[in-house]
């Protein structure tokens, strides 16, 4: 974990607006402000899970460099406020995080919790969304947003046997060739909508491309094989053919409107 007094909420990867592809990784950072200490945690909670998507920022960052495309990453923990989650959402704040109590979270008064939604949420979706806006301008086209996460090989006991998975909603434009072409590798176990449901109303991808009309589709990979630089470069490798592949597709850059199975859109 590392902190500033110069905060940035996120932290634009430049890449050719033309191509039309977008790279998020909602959860690359564990860094806090210094008004927020460690949230009244030690420093060992922030090598964990809890804190960051581990190997995402890596990723991220070298598959954008490998498909010369833009990445928007945020540059905050999720025990501050959790980006990928409706405003609503009541694991917006977490207090409590896999057997974790985070003190500096509890109790949350409502000027604090508005004060982390306009500090961090809202600017890092404002950069999320422009960037949207720029890439579908440069290109001419609708945009195809790929989101970067990592996922724990163990939870509440539970070992995940995944190696990969891709969540999706209701539209599978990037999600099925995207499994498909994991699948070819028949080492690789390939979760779909696993080890999480790709329908979460508020979510990032609810937010600027299910509502919009986007392609896309979130990415979810096992934590052990990229959590030092050698896994991760290895996964950039392998996922810039497959999505650069999927970004040459007829119908991704297309406005198509699929819904929610979390309710209308």
């Amino acid at each position: 974990m590392t902190r500033s007094t110069v905060f940035a909420p996120f932290e634009i990867v430049e890449g050719d607006r033309k191509k039309g592809i977008v790279l998020l990784a909602d959860h690359a950072r564990r860094d806090l402000p210094d008004e927020y200490g460690s949230l009244g945690l030690p420093a060992a909670e922030f090598e964990r899970h809890i804190a960051y998507d581990i190997g995402v920022e890596t990723v991220t960052r070298e598959l954008a460099a490998a498909l010369d495309a833009p990445a928007v990453l945020a540059g905050f923990s999720r025990l501050l406020i959790d980006p990928n989650r409706g405003e609503d959402d009541p694991t917006l704040i977490r207090q409590l995080y896999d057997g974790t109590i985070v003190p500096g979270n509890y109790p949350m008064a409502a000027e604090e919790r508005e004060k982390r939604l306009d500090g961090f949420y809202r600017p890092y979706h404002d950069a999320v969304g422009a960037m949207i806006s720029s890439v579908a301008h440069a290109s001419g086209k609708a945009p195809f947003i790929f989101s970067v996460h990592s996922f724990t090989p163990r939870m509440q006991g539970f070992i995940r046997p995944w190696h990969v998975g891709i969540l999706w909603d209701r539209d599978d434009r990037v999600a099925r060739p995207l499994i498909d072409m994991l699948a070819e590798d028949k080492a690789l176990v390939v979760g779909d909508n696993e080890p999480y449901d790709g329908a979460l109303r508020g979510d990032t991808m609810f937010r600027h491309a299910i509502v919009n009309g986007y392609a896309h589709a979130l990415i979810e990979i096992r934590q052990d094989l990229i959590a030092d630089r050698a896994g991760a470069l290895a996964w950039a490798e392998r996922l810039a053919p497959i999505v650069d592949a999927i970004d040459r597709r007829a119908d991704i850059h297309q406005v198509k409107m699929f819904g929610s199975r979390t309710g209308p859109v």
